[in-house]
This record gives C-alpha cells, structure tokens and sequence, in this order.
C-alpha cells in the first residue's frame, strides 16, 4: 500500500554548517582569483628571497656576502621563516613565499566566510563572497612572495575574541608598523563588543603598542635605529599619503561596504569597530606617506575586514542600500582587476626572462650596482651595491628620493663597481633618464660600455647593461 503522505522536507541547515560550506565558498573563490594572478611579484620580495638564501647558506643576515647585517627587510623574521625553503637561492625562496601567502589567504578567506554565512541571507553572504574574490589587490599580494599574505591573515585572525586574537593583532602590527592604529581600534572594540569592562579591554591594544616597541628596540640593538631602513631609503610625504590613501579607499572597492553612517547609528557595533579601524588605518596611510607599489599593498590587510562589517550591516540597513554599496564595491572591485590584472599576471614571468637574459651580459662581474637590486640579485652571488638603498645604509641616508638619491662622484669608484644596470624608458636616450638624476654618477657611466638592453613588459621599457671595457 503506497502512502499519500506528503514527503518530509529536509530540516533548515544549522548555522554552522551553513558556516562551513561558506567558508569553503570564499576559500575557493580566492584561490581562483590568486590561480589567475600568481605571475604577479615586485623587486622587493627578492630582496627579501635573497636574504633568505644567505641565511640558509649560513652567512648571516646579509644582502651580500661578506657584506654588513643589513635592516633590508620591513617585517623582522620573514627572511628566517623563508630560510629553511631557499637553499637553491633566491628564486626557490620566491616559491615558497609565494605558496606561504596563499594559503595564508586561503585559511583567512576560509575564517572570514564562515564567519559572515549565518549572520547574512545567501545571496547576500554570496555576492559578498563575490566582492572578496574580485579585490585584485587581496590576491597579487598573496602570492606576491611578501609578508602581506601572512599579515592579512593575521588580521583576520584580529577580529575575534580573546587572547589569540590579541596575539594575532599584535603580530600583524610587529611585521606591519602602519597597522598598529587600526589593530589597537579593533582589539578594543571587540573586546568591548565582548562584553569586557574598558580597563579589562586595554590589554589588547597595550599588546600591541608593546609588539611594536619590542620590534623597534630590537631593530635599535642590532642595527643602530629603531625605524625600518626603507623609512629612510623610500622618504615619502603628505601630499602622496593622501593621495594613496584616497585612491586606495576607493580603488579597492571593499572599504564602501561599511559606508553607512545612518545604519551604524542603529547598532551593528562589529561593522562599527571595522569602520572605526580602517578611519584609523586610512589615516594611518596617509600620515606614513603611502607606497610606491601598484595595487595598494599597505591597505591590502585590512580589506576583508569590511565584508565583516557588511555582514553584521545586513541585519540593521534598509536591504536596498545594502545591496546598492555591495554592487558598487563589486563595480569597482571589477574594474580595478580589468584594468591591471593582466599587466599584473605576467610580472613574474616578466621578472623570470629578464634574470636569465641578464646572466651572460653580467657573467664575471664582482661588484654591479643598481637601484632594482631585487632581480638583480637573483642573477648570480656577485655583490650588488643598492642605488635605491632599501638594502644599503649609507645610500638610505643620502637626501633624494628612493629613485633618485644623491651619489657622490667617487662613490661607484670606492665601491669597485665594474657594472651598472639601469631601467630606460625609449625613446629617450637610455643613459640621459636614469643617469641624469644620478648626475654625480655621469662620469664614472661615461667610462662604461652599453653591452646589453634588456627589453622587458613587452618591449616598452627595457634595461641596459654597462660594463668596463
């Protein structure tokens, strides 16, 4: 006998599992997008790979061999954690950087959507998830070969509750001195939002501001100055700070999820301590001048703190002006990939070419100076003189600009410089554009010879090799 009862439908998924299976969403979505970006990269993660491979070697905390401890890397124990992966050099070092932030940024995609799927309606948790997977930035500096991987995890691990998270912000501002104010802001606001007493909430921000002054005392000790060498190799200012600062808050998309004065009033205090956290941390880039790298590094960490606030937001805004700012940030999340992500993409493969075209121009140099000293140090164990300084004291405390420090007339010649590589840009003359601002170096290039130009981001710039005859 067949019953008629109608079938029993399936119970509701638990919050948890709901959780998971968004956790698992936003990992995937961040992979997908770090798969398409992992040809990205920058000169400075080598400077770092390059440190790496010579503490594997066992020669010390040196950017070149027999050379000085040098403060040529911003977040103090990243070249060490590289080290046991860079016994094949540099370039090894890179890969394993690489694999490092990616998962890093997996885990924290893994964290962060777990946390918004119950707290949202689907569609609206999804497009979210969407928005995260977009933001080009989050995922070229994943798997850039820098610290900003680990440290974006970090700060993700910072909006929770308890000491872990405590610990998680206080390293994040160790490694990344610019996120200190935001980390304090969102370690006392969770734990005020906790439920702990404001004398009972100060332990957190006070771990961090000791994280911080541990890093610079132990900086001090060992190198002689408690700030980063690139605070003085890279000098910035205001004007640029602000301009990065702006163009970072809109660029990127994710900040305008928490634009919601009127909604903020009405409760949400987690979206209120995030967009209290990224004033702070806005401001924060403003006052530290900015970066000179593309798709804004330095506010890479903070970026999926707002899907948090966007989340919580859901439950107090009207739904239209939800969904209004989650397609705007997804707009322009979209248009900032288009618009640099496949220039972005072929930067390693880019980076790759031009190392090995520049081994036999530069075979049996001893000493090559340059100010892109990243690459060129993956060429071979030559020594490299850094005419940028990021990882040269003496040139760091030259006046001028990172690109543009005033060299003396004899400094190439007390250094034993018997190359020089430098970037042109045709079709100026390729010695007048890089030499020209340099022009204490004119003489000493003028006795070089041109014995290579190595094209690179298809021929539209190139560098050039000069040797002593």
């Amino acid at each position: 006998m067949v019953s008629s009862a109608s079938p029993v439908p399936a119970p509701p998924a638990s919050d948890a599992e709901r959780g998971v299976w968004g956790g698992l969403a936003a990992a995937a979505g961040v992979a997908l997008a770090m798969t398409w970006l992992w040809g990205f990269t920058v000169d400075d993660a080598l400077i770092t790979c390059r440190m790496a491979a010579h503490l594997a070697r066992g020669v010390g905390y040196r950017f070149n061999v027999g050379g000085p401890v040098v403060d040529a890397v911003t977040p103090l124990g990243f070249a060490h954690l590289l080290a046991p992966f860079a016994a094949g050099g540099p370039l090894a070092a890179l890969v394993a950087a690489k694999w490092l932030g990616a998962v890093a940024v997996a885990v924290a995609a893994f964290i962060l959507g777990r946390r918004i799927s119950p707290r949202t309606s689907a569609a609206y948790g999804g497009a979210l998830l969407l928005c995260l997977s977009a933001t080009a930035p989050v995922a070229a500096w994943a798997v850039s070969g820098m610290e900003t991987g680990v440290v974006t995890l970090l700060a993700v691990l910072a909006l929770g509750q308890g000491w872990l998270a405590d610990g998680a912000a206080a390293l994040a501002a160790a490694w990344r001195p610019e996120l200190a104010p935001w980390c304090c802001c969102v370690r006392l606001g969770m734990r005020l939002h906790g439920g702990a007493s404001l004398a009972r909430a100060l332990p957190g921000p006070a771990l961090v501001l000791g994280a911080v002054a541990l890093v610079g005392v132990v900086r001090a000790v060992a190198f002689g100055r408690a700030a980063p060498l690139s605070v003085f190799a890279k000098p910035s200012d205001l004007a640029h700070g602000a301009n990065y600062a702006l163009f970072a808050l809109v660029q990127t998309g994710l900040p305008m999820l928490c634009v919601a004065p009127f909604s903020l009033r009405r409760g949400a205090p987690v979206a209120r301590v995030v967009a209290l956290g990224g004033l702070a941390h806005f401001t924060a880039l403003m006052l530290a001048g900015g970066d000179w790298m593309s798709l804004y590094r330095l506010a890479v960490p903070v970026l999926p703190s707002f899907v948090l606030g966007a989340a919580e937001l859901w439950r107090v805004a009207p739904r239209w002006a939800s969904w209004l700012r989650v397609v705007l940030a997804g707009a322009m999340s979209v248009y900032l990939a288009a618009a640099v992500g496949p220039v972005a993409r072929g930067v390693g493969a880019d980076r790759a070419r031009l190392i090995e075209a520049a081994r036999a121009p530069l075979a049996g140099a001893k000493v090559v100076a340059s100010p892109d000293v990243g690459w060129v140090g993956a060429v071979g164990d030559f020594t490299v003189v850094d005419l940028a300084g990021v990882a040269d004291e003496t040139v760091a405390m030259l006046p001028g600009g990172h690109t543009s420090k005033r060299i003396d007339k004899s400094f190439l010649s007390r250094r034993n410089v018997d190359a020089i590589v430098l970037l042109a840009y045709p079709p100026h003359d390729e010695l007048a554009r890089e030499i020209d601002r340099r022009a204490s170096l004119t003489t000493t290039a003028e006795s070089l010879d041109i014995v290579a130009r190595l094209p690179i981001a298809g021929g539209r710039q190139y560098y050039v090799v000069l040797r002593k005859p």
